[in-house]
């Protein structure tokens, strides 16, 4: 039996685009046949990008998929390409769609293989669209047998962290199905989203199903992002004993073409030492880089607007925009108040100088003060509260939404995981942008990503780093002074929503009752405020948005 050539396309896809999902997959077919490829296999829902959602309803939104997919079939003269698209159901029963795999070769375009595990959770809601796979067979090419499975199918079998999840979240293992079948080769075409934890998770899950099934695997995802959901790619194969034999990387498109024989075999321990190794403040810097570009490019956008205000969280994202769009597409304002100290002022204009940003500074003192005296006879017999604070938020805000409409600039929310799950921001105010870029971000990851950041040259100021958090809205304000300090209030965050777990399980992990509450209830009562929010890049397992659904008008005990 001869040895395959088999291409793995690691691409970015635009959602909706199918025009330009094709020409992209043409291409890549061109030069798989100049190099003799035998087999091209592209990700999940390639043709259409990932997630489809609502535009899967539509009938001329499929009928564009399938005249798609004869066009590329007409293009697979010697080789063959192995495409993720939606599929019509045969069956008068059941939802109108599949999730497919279709084999395209020579002018014919067929759906060879069906999903079975249709993901309900977090961020996914495919058993809304697709009907599931209940039949595993067997997909004969040149001689050689494949079991090919799309995403979730490899992941019947995952890690939990409470007591209430499960780790067997179906009732089958289409693996398990198809090495019955006595498969040569696994192939799994996936849409896996990024998060800090799963890519290490992925690649384990994948080695496990080599080795048991004894069988090289074949994995393909897509890369780039698509609104909030960022994918790193990470695609690889491993040979039957469960070691990765090449890899093509993270966060950026590829295509290597390797031989079968090539894939199985094993590893030599110097390979595997010099297997690179990126530290995880590599991956969330890539992955929020990722994110803010592929929102700009695939919006039309191309300019930037961030309100600085010497803080961390404003900064971060500042490096991050520049580095994503350019320096000369970011552009940060100063909006200090009577309460902003000078050495926030200075370590904002040393950031711009820092990064080449352009920027500019507007006081918003005498616009504070128009406002206060035109609410003076409304608000006479009340003291000054938290009111006053949002005042000068809301006045930042508007500026800053002023300049975005202006110009062009897309405003980026600078908020971070803490301040939002507590609810401490303001909405129409410093809650304002089109993209929250660290709300799924803890404050206490924030500095360490910063001190990445700062590794090799000082782009965040030092002084930055150095001073006590605080939003300066009145005098001598800090954080902690409404709020535990971030390592603490950080750590119970992570329990209570990464992890679900409840009052008294996070108590017993020593910290004290009276603060645990808190921190749930100010949890609890922000729903409403989140749901108001910018799409947050997601890097966790569990980001705020699609991937978190709670009523906002609930009875939630702590």
């Amino acid at each position: 039996m001869q040895p395959l050539k088999i291409t793995l396309a690691q691409l970015n896809y635009k959602i909706g685009d199918i025009s330009y999902n094709k020409e992209k997959i043409i291409n890549t077919i061109k030069n798989g046949e100049i190099e003799k490829s035998d087999l091209i296999i592209f990700s999940e829902l390639a043709i259409c990008g990932y997630p489809p959602m609502d535009l899967l309803t539509k009938q001329s939104f499929i009928d564009e998929i399938n005249s798609a997919l004869q066009d590329i079939a007409n293009h697979c003269k010697t080789t063959t390409a192995l495409i993720g698209a939606p599929s019509l159901n045969p069956d008068k029963k059941g939802k109108q769609l599949l999730n497919s795999a279709w084999m395209l070769n020579n002018g014919e375009a067929k759906a060879v293989v069906h999903k079975t595990l249709l993901p309900d959770y977090d961020v996914f809601d495919e058993y809304r669209y697709f009907q599931p796979n209940k039949t595993f067979k067997i997909v004969p090419f040149k001689g050689h047998r494949l079991a090919i499975t799309i995403c979730e199918d490899i992941w019947d079998d995952q890690p939990t962290k409470n007591n209430f999840e499960r780790n067997h979240l179906y009732t089958l293992s289409p693996t398990q199905k198809l090495a019955a079948l006595k498969p040569d080769m696994l192939i799994n075409i996936s849409a896996s989203p990024f998060s800090k934890e799963r890519y290490k998770i992925r690649e384990k899950i994948i080695g496990e199903k080599a080795s048991r099934y004894n069988t090289p695997l074949y994995f393909v995802n897509q890369t780039g992002a698509n609104t909030d959901l960022i994918f790193d790619g990470g695609s690889m194969t491993v040979n039957n004993r469960g070691e990765v034999t090449n890899s093509l990387g993270y966060f950026k498109e590829r295509c290597v073409t390797i031989s079968s024989n090539e894939v199985n075999s094993p590893v030599k321990k110097e390979q595997a030492n010099k297997k690179k190794r990126y530290p995880k403040e590599w991956f969330i810097y890539n992955a929020l880089i990722t994110g803010v570009k592929d929102y700009f490019v695939k919006s039309g956008f191309k300019k930037a607007v961030i309100g600085l205000s010497g803080g961390l969280d404003s900064a971060l994202t500042a490096v991050i925009a520049a580095d994503a769009l350019g320096c000369e597409n970011v552009h940060g304002i100063l909006l200090p108040s009577q309460y902003s100290s000078e050495h926030s002022i200075k370590d904002a204009k040393d950031l711009i100088e820092n990064l080449g940003i352009t920027g500019e500074e507007v006081n918003i003192e005498k616009i504070f003060s128009s406002v206060n005296s035109a609410l003076y006879k409304t608000f006479e017999n009340c003291d000054e509260d938290v009111t006053e604070e949002n005042i000068q938020a809301r006045i930042r805000g508007t500026l800053l939404m002023a300049y975005s409409n202006k110009f062009g600039h897309i405003l980026l929310n600078t908020s971070n995981k803490s301040e939002a799950a507590v609810g401490y921001g303001t909405l129409y105010g410093d809650m304002n942008g089109g993209l929250s870029v660290l709300g799924d971000l803890y404050k206490s990851e924030a500095f360490t990503l910063a001190d990445y950041i700062n590794r090799e040259e000082i782009r965040i100021p030092v002084n930055t780093l150095k001073k006590p958090p605080s939003a300066e809205l009145r005098p001598n304000q800090k954080d902690s002074d409404s709020l535990p300090n971030y390592n603490t209030l950080d750590k119970i965050l992570y329990l209570y929503i990464e992890e679900n777990r409840d009052l008294n399980s996070i108590i017993k992990e020593g910290f004290e009752k009276e603060t645990v509450e808190k921190v749930i209830n100010l949890v609890n009562k922000s729903e409403y405020k989140r749901y108001q929010t910018a799409p947050v890049l997601r890097i966790s397992e569990k980001a705020f948005g699609a991937g978190r659904r709670v009523p906002i008008v609930a009875t939630l005990k702590p």
